[in-house]
This record gives C-alpha cells, sequence and structure tokens, in this order.
C-alpha cells in the first residue's frame, strides 16, 4: 500500500552553501526510490558564481544525465548560464537535438557532464529549488481513471495537470505556461510521469514534494477504501485476490534449478550475455499468482523512466503448478513464452520504428522481466547490476499498478509513446554513457579449486573480463573469501561462493542448482579442483591411489556431467575448460598416481568434446607445468621431499624449474589463467579438443 513518505530532512543540511545544498537535498529524495527511481529524477538550483573572467555570473545548477540522485556529488551537477538560456522561453519549438546543442553551449565548463534532459524545465520555473520526481503515489494518481478528479480533490488549484507529453522543450514551456496561468500553484501533476515541486530554499521545495506525495496517497487510500465498500471486497481491491497458490521455497527452488536455464537460453539466442535475478519476495509472489496482476502487467510501463530497464511489459508465463511433470512443463512454458513474446516486440519494433530511433537497431527482444505464477518474477540483465535494476523499478510497478487498480484501473503509455521514450535519442546517451563490455559479460563462469592456487587465480581473471563467478572449493572458508575480494572489486552480485566435495554425488548436483538459482543457468565450467601425490610405485598405497582418482577422475566425470546437463537445458551451447598437468603427457617420476589420473583426465577431456559437439559445448584443456610459486596442492613438504630426492636444496629445487623454461622464469598461477580465459571465451569459439601448454616454451623434463 502506498503511503506518505518519511521526512528525511537534517538540520545539517540547512548550514550547506552552494551546490552542496542540492547535493544534500538530490540524495535526500534519492534516499527513498518511492519518489525517485535509481538514475531517475532531476533537481536543480538558481544561484551566482564569478566565471572565468571574473564576471559575476547567474547559474543554474542542475543534475547531469545519466547520475544517480540518491549517490550523486558536486561534479554531477553541470552549471549553465541562465543569461543565456533565458531567451529560449520566447521560442515556440525546439527539437531535441538543436536543444542539446544549445544548453551545451551554456555550460560554465567545458569538460562538465551533459546536462539533464529536462533542464528546461528547472530553468523556466524562476524559485531558486526545483525538484521533479517520479512518486508512486503521484504516478498512480493520475493513472488511474479518475485520476484527475482525484488530483482536484486532493490538490484544488493548488496544482497544475499536464496531459502526457515526452520530456523536451514543449513540455518545459507548457509547465511555465501554465504556471504563469495558475499563479497560486505550488505543484505540477505530471500524467502517467511525476512531480515537480519548487521552493526559495531546499527545505521548502523537498517538503513540497512530500506533502504532494502525502495528499496523494491519502486520497488513493480513500478511493480504494470505498470502492472496496461500493463494489465488495477482492473485486478490485489486493488484485482480485490469489489465483494460483504459491509454491513452497523447497519446491520453488527444484523448479527453478531445472527449469530457468531453459529462459536464460531462450535470451541467449539474441544477446550474448544475460543473467537472471529471481525475485520470491512476498510481493512479487502475490503480484505473479494475484487474479488482475498478470492482466494488468500487459497494460504497459508504471512510469516512462522504466521503459529502458524493464520494457513496456513483462512476459507473463503460461503454467500453473501442480503434477509431477511441473518442472518440464515450467521450462517448456518459459521456453515458448520467451519465443512469443521475441516474436511480439518484433512486430511492436518494426510498427514503431521511425527515423529518429532507426540508429540504434532493435534492442534484444527477450523480456527482461518474467511472471511465474505462485513462483515469484525473474528480471533479465547484462550483469547483475542492471538486473537488479529492472527487478527494483518493477516493485515500484507493483505499487503503482496496485494503487490505480484499486481506484478503478489502471492506465499507461499507448506503445507509439512507450516506443519514443525506449528509443529516445537523449535516453539512448545515458546508456552509451556506461563502459564498454568486457569479453564475458554477462557469462557466467564455475571455477572448481577456486579458493587457492591456479583455481583461485583463473575466478579472478575471469571476474575482471566481466564474467561473473561461482568461486567452488572444497575449503568453504576460502571460497568465501575469494568471492568476497571479487564483489569488493567488481560490485554486488559479481561472485557467489559454494563450499563442496567435488567426489560427492549429491553436492555437485546442489552446487550446481544453487548456481542456475544465483544466475539462471551457465556458460563456462573450469575444473581445476587438485590433489598432490608423490611417492615411488611401491610405496604407493590403495588409499593414495584411490583418493586421487577420486578427485582427479570421479570429482572431474561429476563436475562436468552436472555441467553438461545445464548447458544441455539452456540449449544455448557452452565452454568446458580442464585444468589438468603436463604429467598426463610425460608421466613425472615418483607420481604414478598423479599422472595416471592426469592422464584418465586428458582422455575424458577428449570423450566430452566429442560428445559436446552437436550442442556447441566446447571441452578443451589447458596443461600447466611447474606452477610452484602460486600452486595450493604442491606444499612445502613435498617441495622438501622433490630437493631431497633430487639431492639438492629447495633453492636449488626451484632454479631447476626456472631453467626448464624458455625464458628462465617461474611460471605463474596467472599464466594458467590467462590460457583458461582464451579457451573459455570467444577468441577460441571454434575450437574444441584441444591441448594447451603452458610451460614456459620448453617440453616436460623431470631429469636434471
Amino acid at each position: 500500500m502506498i503511503t506518505a513518505p518519511p521526512d528525511r530532512w537534517d538540520a545539517a543540511i540547512d548550514a550547506a552553501r552552494g551546490v552542496d545544498e542540492v547535493v544534500a537535498r538530490s540524495r535526500l529524495l534519492g534516499a527513498d526510490r518511492a519518489i525517485a527511481n535509481q538514475g531517475g529524477g532531476n533537481t536543480s538550483m538558481k544561484g551566482a558564481v564569478v566565471d572565468h573572467v571574473g564576471r559575476r555570473t547567474r547559474v543554474l545548477w542542475v543534475k547531469g544525465s545519466g547520475t544517480d540522485l540518491a549517490t550523486i556529488t558536486p561534479a554531477g551537477f553541470p552549471a549553465l548560464r541562465l543569461e543565456d538560456i533565458d531567451p529560449l522561453l520566447g521560442r515556440h519549438h525546439m527539437d531535441d537535438a538543436e536543444m542539446v546543442d544549445y544548453l551545451t553551449r551554456c555550460g560554465l565548463s567545458p569538460d562538465q557532464p551533459r546536462p539533464s534532459i529536462e533542464t528546461l524545465l528547472h530553468a523556466f520555473i524562476p524559485a531558486t529549488h526545483v525538484d521533479h520526481t517520479h512518486p508512486d503515489a503521484i504516478i498512480a494518481l493520475t493513472s488511474c481513471p479518475p485520476g484527475r478528479e482525484l488530483a482536484q480533490e486532493a490538490f484544488g488549484d493548488e496544482a497544475v495537470w499536464i496531459d502526457y507529453i515526452r520530456p523536451g522543450f514543449d513540455l518545459a514551456k507548457q509547465i511555465a505556461l501554465a504556471l504563469g496561468d495558475q499563479p497560486a500553484a505550488r505543484f505540477v501533476l505530471m500524467a502517467k510521469h511525476g512531480l515537480v515541486t519548487w521552493g526559495d530554499d531546499g527545505r521548502t521545495s523537498y517538503a513540497a514534494t512530500l506533502e504532494a506525495c502525502g495528499r496523494a496517497a491519502e486520497v488513493l487510500a480513500a478511493t480504494g477504501a470505498h470502492m472496496r465498500t461500493e463494489h465488495g471486497a477482492g473485486t478490485t481491491h489486493g488484485l482480485g485476490g490469489q489465483a494460483v497458490a504459491s509454491v513452497d521455497d523447497h519446491d520453488a527452488d527444484r523448479l527453478l534449478a531445472a527449469a530457468l536455464p531453459a529462459l536464460r537460453g531462450s535470451l541467449l539466442a539474441a544477446t550474448s550475455g544475460t543473467v537472471l535475478l529471481l525475485d520470491r519476495s512476498p510481493a512479487a509472489v502475490a503480484f505473479a499468482s494475484s487474479a488482475r496482476g498478470p492482466e494488468l502487467s500487459q497494460v504497459g510501463a508504471a512510469c516512462p523512466d522504466h521503459l529502458v530497464n524493464t520494457k513496456s511489459r513483462p512476459l507473463v508465463t503460461d503454467w500453473r503448478p501442480g503434477g509431477d511433470d511441473d518442472a518440464e512443463r515450467l521450462a517448456g512454458a518459459l521456453r515458448h513464452g520467451a519465443s512469443g513474446y521475441a516474436e511480439a516486440y518484433r512486430r511492436y519494433y518494426d510498427a514503431q520504428l521511425t527515423d529518429e530511433s532507426r540508429p540504434f537497431g532493435m534492442d534484444p527482444p527477450g523480456p527482461r522481466v518474467t511472471l511465474v505464477p505462485g513462483l515469484g518474477i525473474v528480471t533479465a540483465g547484462d550483469d547483475t547490476s542492471r538486473a537488479r535494476l529492472s527487478r527494483d523499478l518493477y516493485h515500484r510497478a507493483i505499487e503503482v499498478i496496485t494503487a490505480a487498480d484499486a481506484c478503478g484501473g489502471f492506465r499507461s503509455l499507448t506503445d507509439e509513446e512507450a516506443f519514443a521514450v525506449e528509443y529516445w535519442p537523449l535516453e539512448r546517451y545515458k546508456l552509451a554513457q556506461r563502459p564498454a563490455r568486457k569479453e564475458l559479460a554477462g557469462r557466467v563462469a564455475f571455477v572448481t579449486g577456486a579458493a587457492s592456487g591456479i583455481g583461485r587465480a583463473v575466478a579472478r581473471h575471469l571476474a575482471a573480463l566481466d564474467a561473473h563467478v561461482v568461486v567452488a572449493d572444497r575449503n568453504a572458508d576460502g571460497a568465501a573469501e575469494v568471492a568476497g575480494e571479487i564483489v569488493a572489486r567488481h560490485g554486488e552480485g559479481r561472485a557467489v561462493d559454494v563450499g563442496f566435495d567435488v567426489t560427492d554425488e549429491d553436492a555437485v548436483a546442489d552446487a550446481f542448482g544453487r548456481t542456475v538459482l544465483a544466475y539462471g543457468g551457465l556458460d563456462v565450467l573450469v575444473s581445476s579442483a587438485g590433489i598432490a601425490s608423490s611417492a615411488p610405485i611401491d610405496e604407493t598405497t590403495v588409499a593414495d591411489w584411490d583418493r586421487v582418482f577420486e578427485v582427479l577422475g570421479k570429482g572431474y566425470f561429476l563436475v562436468a556431467r552436472e555441467a553438461f546437463r545445464v548447458l544441455r537445458r539452456q540449449g544455448s551451447g557452452g565452454s568446458v575448460v580442464f585444468v589438468a598437468s603436463k604429467n598426463g603427457l610425460v608421466a613425472g617420476r615418483d607420481a604414478a598416481a598423479y599422472s595416471a589420473a592426469k592422464a584418465a583426465e586428458l582422455h575424458l577431456a577428449r570423450c566430452l568434446a566429442e560428445e559436446g559437439g552437436a550442442d556447441g559445448i566446447r571441452v578443451n584443456v589447458v596443461n600447466p607445468d611447474a606452477v610452484i610459486a602460486d600452486s595450493a596442492i604442491w606444499s612445502s613438504s613435498w617441495k622438501a621431499e622433490r630437493a631431497a630426492a633430487y639431492g639438492i636444496s629447495e633453492d636449488e629445487l626451484a632454479d631447476h624449474y626456472r631453467r626448464r623454461t624458455t625464458l628462465g622464469v617461474t611460471i605463474s598461477a596467472e599464466d594458467v589463467a590467462e590460457a583458461v580465459a582464451f579457451l573459455a571465451g570467444d577468441r577460441s569459439a571454434k575450437s574444441t579438443g584441444n591441448i594447451l601448454n603452458v610451460d614456459g616454451g620448453v617440453p616436460a623434463a623431470y631429469t636434471r
């Protein structure tokens, strides 16, 4: 239920001066996502500065395009000369390209960010402080059939109502003229869009935003209560009640782990990488399972500000729980639904295409938001941050749709209006400011033995190439440490840790199920779990032999088998890389068990390359040699034993390995990680069944 927002004003903000005033106020507004969406809304302040030649100049500080109110800094507010902007109020029309060029020339500094799309809205209102936000309460009020009447009831002559029009010069001019005709107005309500407030100081503007949201929430609640009394509980309120029973957490995990790869594979057909984010929150499950929510979701976006991240409509999955074949039916429904959604999106794109939008080409046509009755909502994005943004914005949509429907229905933009925002050049500019995608962006990599040594180096390297990494190891604490390091460096959600034993069949299946629930599927398996064994054959015990083959034989088989199952359900190919050893090709002295197990590992990889080819699953091997410095399996005691076996010191042993390389340097785990990345990504997309040696340039030789 939409309620009045809390007042977060801090008296310390009153002491801020200059641009710091608008920064502090902006952060307060952005802290409440029911008022300001992530990346959405804009704020401003007018003041005076001394320019570069010493002239006192009136300026407008306005939010820069692509910044977020919750985290904005002074650098995010470009300053524009008001004396250059003021004459524009006399213009009759100005197209977007002309407006952007003009405003850029008004900038006080040549290296400042591009000003907000809605700069003129702020400039044309004479107040010192102006705030434009997208509050749930205002959008719900202006999106229900009786919205204009309810606004009159809540605001009277204190609000100006503006029918929907895309932001730009015409909207700014229309607001300025309306306020000129209605000087007592304190608020601007933009239908299906948002709110504008202002004041001579920041506190007044901020308080006006809270007041408007409170008034709108109050009239929405009163109208909803009246509708329930008039028509009976459950008719419109609460989206008609629950239509599909919620699935319990255990069964939900089982179903989604089996079915989500089908959805992800459908999306990967039109993009090089994507991740899925599962939302099983009570609000998500309730909306997806309600009688009217899925239907109302097809009306359109709750706010134009959502469109680039959620598209106009979600996919509603045609599935109901109940039956032994639930997982299979769900996978089929997701795959069929995504295909139908893509076809419909292509028709929408072709029907609305204009010369303005043509240069951008069509976005991947799959859904960004998917409703699954009984289970919740799944969002998709280029990475976890984008999928999370889609999720958060859709929660705002749920609030708006629910509140509007309780007041008689929900109305949205037409397809033409929605497309004009989704493919708007000024909106596309913000997307273009994002960093370039790296080689493994949107890919999911599962790395075993990743708590230390080669596996750790591989996990770090793949993450640096923008992969989302599952850090898997028997050492659960070490895996958590490496995953935490990746998240700290690359962002929330970029890694998860899984502690398990590769020789435990049930634990392996569970680990891959958790991977699917975290990211929706899999693209890359790097099998790097290792174990050391060094003893003459007559001193090798059966227990030692079995232990080595358990990890390097059975363990690699179990992990590869489960990866193949996920990749085949996903149906979009994949890459498997085994980290083997030169011992698999050239047996090592006093290492019969290790060398034989590595040879078996090599041959398993060749078998899997043959099996996976038809499904686009490539299987390759990296053969390291003499990775001593970073190795976790070759302990200090092993090094001492090796040195003793050769009759040399440990320092001489290190020299022995350095001399075996062409450049005279020790091979590092990072060198192996680079080879793994080559085989995991698109640089080797047409290669399978290969063995790539990382040996320093000299074949394996185990004599002094």
